[in-house]
């Protein structure tokens, strides 16, 4: 955060503290909505209900609401009158008023779509029929076409009547159907002659997504072309809206958020809650109990192997170190295999390579930290054969875990659930109990000569 920023958070805190609501409010009048936008990330939920309130400005509202969640937005808006969320609702881009409607209770959205304008809520009701996380769900349908059979010249003054529609330098061209037929740039529109027909001077392969595809594959399409924007057509190839740059910034930023609280066994929902711990601790209780009880096996296999530890009291020592050095690989893999994942970089038809990479790295690290960590036993309890056994014990959990680290994700892929919440989590307590068991097994079969 830039010392402006910081300096406008720390007026506003100290505003609604004191209760100077008409001083905040000539505060916000004078500063730009992006920057009230970037206030809410820092303040409570109480605090985010004064600071909207206090807006007033339809417009400005609106553009504050654009830049924050789904769920919080809906949650500002719910404690104004409906006229009044209506009227902000409608300043905003269909797109986004669609994804905040969709998030509030059904009685207010069905309320707040009859009080809106008839071309309004056809608009948003159209595009709620589109999961909220597809192209559909994100595209903007205030979008500019043009007929194929129109003149360069009738293409320009179009353009020039064209009202307040998404427009990013690309031009797409229909049929008298309205399927999606080409594309061309605005530069390309200005060098020809202007009696010149856009059948004759479009691009007819045109980049495109379905309505129906994942917004996560929608982004890659516009990384991997570097594009400003991609038309959204359905099965039909009728143009149904368009998805910008802008649009794409904001789901990356999202997903990899998603991902990053999932790998953490957390959720973004708890940011909503302020400070109410009982309800954060909810959301975090499901992940910490599977470790819970992912503790208490290891603990029974330790206990299954009590006459092997009874009778080599040393190996408590190297318990820490191989449970951990299991998880940390596991993780390693399984973060680099969530990421590949997400970003495209790997998919079902590498996973065989990936596999066997993985698997050749957990070698290569399981042999320079089984040697060490077997050195160190030798020396410290003056056993060779204890410093075989941890240092075997090490390099299989280490192997094992980076195997884990790859198919964990893979499978909760192929299941068709986020392999995010297949890694830290998961893939520790796993690779826990099969180190414990892999470095019991292993004391028990050299017990003979570890006495």
């Amino acid at each position: 955060m830039d010392q402006k920023q910081q300096l406008l958070l720390d007026a506003t805190r100290r505003l609604i503290r004191r209760g100077a609501f008409p001083n905040l409010e000539k505060l916000l009048a004078k500063s730009h909505p992006a920057d009230i936008a970037h206030l809410f990330r820092y303040l409570a939920l109480k605090e985010q209900r004064i600071l909207f309130n206090l807006i007033g400005d339809a417009e400005k509202s609106a553009y504050v609401l654009a830049e924050l969640d789904h769920v919080t937005g809906a949650q500002l808006l719910q404690q104004l009158d409906k006229e009044t969320i209506t009227e902000v609702l409608q300043e905003m881009p269909s797109d986004d008023a669609a994804d905040i409607i969709g998030n509030m209770p059904e009685e207010l959205a069905d309320a707040i779509l009859n009080i809106m304008h008839d071309e309004d809520s056809e608009e948003i009701e159209h595009l709620l029929q589109y999961d909220e996380d597809t192209a559909g769900g994100i595209m903007s349908t205030e979008i500019f076409a043009l007929d194929e059979n129109f003149t360069v010249k009738q293409a320009i003054e179009a353009i020039q009547q064209a009202g307040d529609v998404e427009m990013v330098f690309y031009l797409y061209v229909v049929n008298e159907v309205g399927q999606l037929v080409g594309v061309l740039s605005l530069r390309q529109l200005l060098t020809v002659p202007p009696t010149k027909q856009l059948s004759d001077i479009m691009i007819r392969d045109v980049l495109s997504v379905r309505t129906d595809m994942d917004q996560e594959e929608v982004a890659r399409v516009v990384e991997k072309y570097n594009i400003l924007a991609v038309p959204v057509v359905d099965e039909m190839n009728s143009l149904k809206g368009i998805i910008t740059v802008d649009d794409i910034i904001d789901v990356i930023r999202q997903e990899a958020t998603e991902d990053i609280y999932k790998m953490a066994g957390a959720s973004e929902e708890e940011l909503l809650y302020g400070y109410e711990s009982f309800k954060i601790a909810r959301l975090r209780l499901p992940w910490l109990l599977v470790n819970l009880f992912g503790g208490v096996i290891t603990g029974y296999l330790m206990w299954l192997f009590k006459v092997t530890l009874k009778e080599v009291i040393a190996l408590i020592s190297f318990i820490p170190v191989i449970t951990g050095m299991g998880g940390n690989v596991g993780g390693q893999s399984a973060t680099i295999m969530v990421r590949g994942f997400a970003t495209g970089r790997i998919d079902f038809t590498m996973l065989r390579q990936v596999f066997f990479k993985e698997v050749r790295v957990g070698v290569i690290m399981g042999c320079v930290c089984g040697i060490t960590v077997g050195l160190v036993a030798w020396f410290w309890h003056g056993n060779p054969y204890l410093g075989v056994v941890v240092g075997l014990a090490m390099q299989i959990a280490m192997i094992v875990a980076a195997s884990m680290g790859v198919v964990a994700p893979t499978a909760f892929k192929r299941l068709g659930i986020d392999p995010a919440i297949a890694s830290t989590p998961f893939v520790q307590t796993a690779n826990d109990i099969t180190g414990i068991l892999i470095y019991f097994a292993t004391a028990t079969a050299f017990i003979s000569w570890l006495r």
